[in-house]
C-alpha cells in the first residue's frame, strides 16, 4: 500500500502540467471555469431534487429572494432578489419581502420572445410547489405545519389528484407586483433561512407547464448563468445569461487577509466575469484529482488518497506552491452519518434489544481508522449530529457510544440475546433467526475501503453483513422511497442553524428528509419547542439533549464532519469555499494571461 502510494506521489509531482484533454488545449474565447463533480447531479427541478450536486447547478440557475454575503464569516444573509432584507412581525410571524423591478427570466421559447419579468407571483408559485403532492418534495419540511392555509391545500390536493395553484393560500399573499407575504400559524425565527435556498428559487409558471412530463431537464430562472448542455452523468455546460440583472461584487471580507484580498481583487466588478462553466462529472478520485494536475479544471477538493501529500502538516505542498497554486482548508458545516431504518423489522424499533444492537454497531466500527486510514486524517470524529460553525454546537458534548469497543459491542449483543447458535461465526437474533444485515453503497473504488472496514469490524463482533449495490443516484432514490436498511449518506449545511440537521430526525419528516424514519416523541416535542426560540442559550441547551437522545435510540451514527482540502490554480481569482453555497462562479474570475498555453 506505501509503495503504490509513493508511487502516485512521484507521478503527481513529476508529471508535467497540461498535457491532456484537447478541451484545454486552445486558449479559450471565453472567460471559462472548469470544475468536476465526484457525483452524477439528478435533475433541475429546485422543487423535486435534494443532492447536493443538482443543486450546486441549481443555484446558478434559479434565485431566491436572499442569498449570503460570499466572504462574511459566519456566514450571513442579505438580500437578492429582495430590495432588502424581509420585514419580519406578529412576533416572528409574519414576512413580507419586496422585491426589486426590472429582473427578467432568462429568454425561452414559452415566453414568445416577450421578456418574461419576476414579480412576486412567481415566488407564490414556488412555494407553492412545495405543497404539490404530485411533486413529493423532499423540501415539504420547509412549510409544512407552518404556513397559514399550506396544510390545508396539500390535503385538499391529495383527495382531488390535483393541485389547485389558482386557489389562494391565506399565509401566501401577494398584495402587489413585488411584495409577498407570508403569515405563519406561530412563531418561527427560523423560517428566513428557507428564502436563502435554492428551493424557494423562482420558476416560471408557464415554463414548468409547457415541460410538465420532466420540468427538471428545462431548468429557466432569473440567475446569471442558463444550462445549455446536459449529458446525464457526464457533463454540463453553463452560459452566462444575457439577460442577467446588473450587479457588482459587493462583500463583507471581515478581518481575514485572505477575505481581504479577494475582496480587493473583485470589488466593483461587473457579475459574472466568467462566461462559461463546464462541469464533469468524474467518480474516481485519482482521475479526478490528476485532472486538476493537468489543468483540466480549475480548483478542486483533493481526494482523501490525496490529501496528505497535498496538505503535509497542515500546509499547502511546496511543489505546488511553487507552480502558484493557493490552498484552503477547514472543516465543512456538514456530517457524514450512517443511518438506520428505524421501520426495519431487523435493525429498526425502539426496544432494549434492537437499540443494543444499533449501539453495539457502532461501538463496533472503528471510526479512527476510517478517519486515519481511509481519510488520511481529512475529517473529524463527530460527537453528535451538529457540525462546527453552526447555531447550536456544543463543543463540550460527548456521545456515550462514540467509543471504538468490539469487547463491550461484543458483551452488549451476547446481554440481549443475540447469540451465535449454530456456530457459524454469525450471531442470530433474540429469536432464532438469522441476524443479516443490509448495507448499501456505491461501486466506486473508494466506496470499497469504507466497506471493507465494516465487513472487518462486523465480522470481529459477529453481525454479518450483506450490500446493496448501487449507483449513488439509485440509492438516493431507494433512500427517499424508504428502501434501504442501512446506508452511509452526508448532509451539509442549507442554513448555518441546528434545525437544519434535526429536521432529519423529526417525525413529521418521515417520508421526507427523515430518511432513518425515526420517530420520537421527547425528541419531537424538543424539536417543536427549538422552533419557536430565537438563537440562545436556552435554546442550546434542548438542543444538546437532542443530541443525547440520538446517541441513546442511535437511529443515526454520527461519523465526521470532513475537512476539505481545496486547491486552487493561479489563474483563478476570487475562489474560496462559502460555508453554505455550493456554486462560486458569480463570485470568480479568470486571469487568462497566467493560464498556460499550449
Amino acid at each position: 500500500m506505501k509503495q503504490i502510494k509513493f508511487f502516485l506521489w512521484i507521478v503527481l509531482c513529476s508529471t508535467p502540467l497540461f498535457l491532456t484533454s484537447a478541451n484545454s488545449i486552445a486558449a479559450d474565447k471565453v472567460k471559462t471555469s472548469r470544475f468536476a463533480f465526484l457525483i452524477a447531479e439528478t435533475s433541475f427541478d429546485p422543487a423535486k431534487v435534494s443532492d447536493l450536486y443538482s443543486n450546486i447547478i441549481n443555484e446558478t440557475i434559479f434565485e431566491a429572494p436572499l442569498t449570503y454575503d460570499f466572504l462574511a464569516r459566519p456566514a450571513k444573509l442579505v438580500p437578492n432578489t429582495a430590495v432588502a432584507m424581509p420585514e419580519v412581525t406578529d412576533n416572528g410571524k409574519t414576512y413580507t419581502f419586496k422585491f426589486k423591478p426590472g429582473i427578467y427570466f432568462a429568454d425561452d421559447p414559452v415566453f414568445k420572445g416577450v421578456k418574461r419579468e419576476l414579480t412576486s407571483n412567481d415566488y407564490a408559485y414556488s412555494l407553492k410547489r412545495l405543497y404539490d403532492p404530485q411533486l413529493s418534495s423532499p423540501w415539504l419540511w420547509y412549510v409544512e405545519g407552518k404556513i397559514i392555509g399550506g396544510d390545508e391545500a396539500h390535503a385538499n390536493a391529495k383527495k382531488t389528484g390535483k393541485f389547485d395553484y389558482d386557489a389562494p393560500v391565506a399565509g401566501i399573499e401577494t398584495p402587489d407586483k413585488y411584495t409577498l407575504r407570508i403569515r405563519l400559524k406561530e412563531t418561527d425565527y427560523n423560517f428566513i433561512y428557507i428564502f436563502g435556498t435554492v428551493q424557494t428559487g423562482a420558476v416560471a409558471r408557464e415554463v414548468i407547464e409547457a415541460n410538465a412530463a420532466d420540468p427538471g431537464a428545462h431548468p429557466v430562472g432569473t440567475g446569471p448563468y442558463r444550462l445549455i448542455e446536459w449529458k446525464r452523468s457526464h457533463k454540463m455546460v453553463l452560459e452566462a445569461n444575457p439577460g442577467y440583472r446588473t450587479h457588482f461584487y459587493e462583500a463583507e471580507p471581515g478581518d481575514d487577509p485572505q477575505m481581504q484580498e479577494i475582496y480587493r481583487q473583485m470589488k466593483g466588478k461587473k457579475l459574472p466575469q466568467i462566461q462559461r462553466v463546464e462541469v464533469s462529472v468524474i467518480e474516481e478520485s485519482q482521475p479526478r484529482w490528476l485532472a486538476f494536475l493537468n489543468g483540466e479544471t480549475d480548483y478542486a477538493n483533493a481526494p482523501n488518497e490525496f490529501s496528505a501529500f497535498a496538505f503535509p502538516g497542515g500546509k499547502l505542498a511546496p511543489n505546488l506552491a511553487r507552480q502558484g497554486m493557493r490552498g484552503q482548508q477547514f472543516v465543512e458545516p456538514d456530517l457524514v452519518y450512517t443511518y438506520f431504518n428505524m421501520e426495519h423489522p431487523v435493525v429498526g424499533g425502539y426496544t432494549a434489544e434492537k437499540v443494543a444492537l444499533r449501539r453495539a454497531i457502532w461501538l463496533g466500527y472503528n471510526l479512527n481508522e476510517e478517519i486515519n486510514v481511509i481519510r488520511n486524517g481529512g475529517a473529524i470524529k463527530a460527537e453528535s449530529p451538529i457540525p462546527p460553525g453552526v447555531a447550536g454546537y456544543d463543543p463540550t458534548f460527548r456521545n456515550a457510544f462514540g467509543e471504538y469497543n468490539p469487547a463491550k459491542a461484543n458483551a452488549l449483543l451476547s446481554m440481549y440475546g443475540y447469540i451465535d447458535r449454530d456456530g457459524d461465526g454469525y450471531r442470530e437474533n433474540p429469536d432464532g433467526s438469522k441476524l443479516v444485515i443490509e448495507q448499501s453503497s456505491d461501486p466506486s473504488a473508494s466506496t470499497k475501503q469504507y466497506d471493507e472496514l465494516w465487513r472487518k469490524n462486523m465480522d470481529a463482533i459477529g453481525v454479518k453483513l450483506v450490500w446493496n449495490k448501487a449507483k449513488w443516484p439509485e440509492l438516493n432514490k431507494q433512500s427517499q422511497l424508504g428502501k434501504l436498511v442501512m446506508w452511509q449518506q452526508a448532509w451539509g449545511a442549507d442554513y448555518p442553524d441546528a434545525e437544519n440537521f434535526y429536521q432529519n430526525l423529526y417525525g413529521g419528516n418521515i417520508g421526507q428528509s427523515n430518511r432513518a424514519k425515526f420517530k420520537l416523541p421527547a425528541f419531537d416535542k424538543l424539536y417543536e419547542q427549538a422552533r419557536l426560540m430565537p438563537p440562545s442559550p436556552e435554546r442550546n441547551k434542548i438542543y444538546s439533549e437532542m443530541a443525547r437522545l440520538v446517541s441513546v435510540y442511535a437511529p443515526w451514527i454520527p461519523n465526521v464532519h470532513r475537512l476539505r482540502s481545496d486547491v486552487i490554480h493561479p489563474w483563478v481569482i476570487g475562489y474560496v469555499k462559502h460555508p453554505i453555497l455550493g456554486a462560486p462562479w458569480l463570485y470568480m474570475d479568470i486571469d487568462e494571461s497566467k493560464r498556460p498555453k499550449h
